[in-house]
């Protein structure tokens, strides 16, 4: 009898000291920092910035500063492309990436790159924000990565130093930078255009006369002083470009269910801020641009931009799902 008692005892030991040092391992982990790094492509300032410091200083201060977030910006960590190897890899944490990259590893996310698919902001927040988008956020997880949100690039617009562009016929052999995205070749090819994916930013190819154009919403246009090196712009408004901000899976799995759902929470809302403060800023930037000498048509004929591409959708039922198209072009009637 006094064996069992014994072991008994001790066995009660030893799940104390077991469990006392369970309680202490999360304590631990509630309070020690964690640091990680925010990968984009652009300048502080931008688009990409502005929600990426929102999420940052949300969480951090929501955390009580048990995590700090380092934002690694100006393509100090390559283009977009690399950076989504990154954060598959785990040596960039989080990232804010122009949705048409990711079409590289989530066919559903090209959908949303499809010209002239969204008619306004609302509209692209509706299905963004709804359960198509979360359709394509989820989609990411078979490639390493969590989706948390959709903030936004704008709506795209044609610039070039050649001609004025009013009809589609205007595109024909122009020399037209796009982003490292099949599917963006694709559009710009069908258009006329002469497309050429390359790594963002591209003023000295611009400059230089490498490329004869590129395609990017109001504020990439005034940050990035394309002004300069541009002389001509469409308000063609052809695709709506958003961003999509994206973590490493593994290491959104090993943050409690409490921290998961503040990072969703957090970038959620960093998102609704980005977008909203991007269009408000819309009529500034235009005012910069013309006061810069770009001579700007307000009015393409997007109607012989629409008649030319539309064979893509029927198209990218077959590269994309049928389903799913379908349903999106459905939503956006």
């Amino acid at each position: 009898m006094k064996k069992v008692v014994l072991v008994l005892f001790i066995a009660s030991l030893v799940l104390s000291g077991l469990f006392a040092n369970g309680q202490k391992e999360a304590v631990n982990n509630e309070t020690k920092v964690q640091n990680m790094v925010i990968g984009i492509v652009t300048v502080p300032g931008s688009a990409q910035y502005i929600a990426a410091e929102k999420f940052k200083n949300l969480v951090e201060k929501r955390s009580n500063g048990r995590f700090h977030f380092n934002i690694k910006h100006s393509a100090s960590l390559g283009s977009e492309s690399s950076i989504i190897q990154q954060v598959q890899m785990g040596t960039v944490d989080i990232a804010i990436i122009t949705t048409g990259p990711v079409g590289n590893i989530s066919k559903l996310a090209n959908a949303f790159s499809l010209p002239f698919l969204f008619k306004s902001n609302e509209q692209a927040d509706k299905v963004l924000d709804g359960p198509l988008g979360q359709e394509v956020l989820d989609s990411l997880a078979s490639s390493g990565i969590k989706g948390l949100a959709f903030s936004e690039n704008g709506f795209r617009n044609l610039t070039n130093n050649i001609r004025p562009v009013h009809t589609v016929a205007d595109v024909a052999g122009l020399k037209i930078r796009t982003m490292e995205a099949p599917l963006q070749v694709k559009i710009w090819r069908m258009l006329g255009a002469n497309p050429t994916p390359m790594a963002w930013p591209i003023n000295t190819e611009l400059a230089q006369g490498t490329i004869d154009g590129q395609e990017n919403p109001l504020w990439v246009i005034d940050k990035y002083k394309i002004y300069e090196v541009q002389k001509y712009m469409s308000m063609t408004r052809h695709v709506y470009s958003s961003h999509i901000d994206m973590m490493n899976l593994a290491t959104f799995n090993k943050l409690s269910k409490a921290d998961q759902k503040m990072f969703v929470t957090s970038m959620r809302e960093a998102a609704v801020y980005q977008r909203k403060q991007n269009r408000e800023s819309n009529a500034k930037h235009m005012a910069v641009i013309v006061a810069h000498g770009m001579i700007v048509d307000n009015h393409p004929d997007i109607d012989s931009f629409r008649k030319k591409i539309q064979p893509i959708y029927e198209e990218s039922k077959k590269s994309i799902g049928a389903d799913f198209v379908t349903r999106l072009l459905a939503a956006v009637q």
